[in-house]
């Protein structure tokens, strides 16, 4: 009896370690093929209901719709060639983050996102866009 709650422990323990490290992976590269595509729209729906964005030095808070439209303008001005997300993990606090770069025919960008959870989601609550 005893060893069967301890391997059933183990078990929920196993998956709960997983699923995290999954959940993490599975923004980070969803927001990553947003931005390949320049997809302000599909890039809005792993935003936080607030985002600071930082688009090459201009700083300012917003909420997911209003982050929506002001990536849409940035793609517009800054079509990808590409995007590839260099590096990625978790902070000594518990955050999670993720650092890319950002190609177009203006440039390269360095961007980087930290990520939260937010209601049992993981959600990015700070983009930064800085230029090379």
């Amino acid at each position: 009896m005893v060893v069967r709650a301890i391997r059933y422990l183990t078990l929920v323990l196993l998956i709960f370690i997983t699923s995290g490290g999954e959940a993490q992976e599975d923004i980070i590269s969803r927001v990553e093929t947003a931005l390949k595509a320049g997809s302000s729209k599909e890039l809005a729906r792993y935003l936080n209901q607030t985002v600071e964005l930082n688009l090459e030095g201009d700083i300012s808070s917003y909420n997911r719709m209003q982050a929506e439209y002001v990536l849409k303008e940035f793609f517009k001005k800054n079509p990808p060639d590409g995007f590839e997300i260099i590096h990625n993990g978790t902070s000594k606090g518990g955050l999670k983050y993720a650092i890319g770069k950002y190609t177009c025919k203006r440039g390269q960008y360095r961007v980087w996102m930290r990520i939260k959870e937010f209601g049992g989601k993981l959600l990015v609550y700070e983009m930064n866009f800085i230029k090379e």
